[in-house]
């Protein structure tokens, strides 16, 4: 599985299925799965019918990345 790009990681939409949200942390597909199921899973997953969501935002920050902004040290410059 390749990694996202920054780039990539910028272009997402507001919410994104649990495997694209693997991809971009670097967790395998299974794992992710494993992870939401106990909880663990690094960022705020929303169960949606039958399907996992993940909002955008909560990974940017993890990863030290932010919607129209640039990741400087400890903040965010727009």
């Amino acid at each position: 599985m390749k990694a996202l790009s920054r780039d990539e990681l910028l272009a997402l939409p507001a919410v994104v299925d649990l495997v694209t949200a693997a991809r971009a942390l670097g967790i395998g597909r299974t794992r992710a799965f494993e992870l939401t199921r106990r909880g663990e899973f690094p960022v705020p997953v929303l169960r949606v019918g039958r399907t996992y969501r993940v909002p955008t935002a909560g990974l940017l920050r993890l990863l030290g990345l932010a919607p129209g902004g640039e990741a400087i040290g400890d903040r965010m410059v727009s």
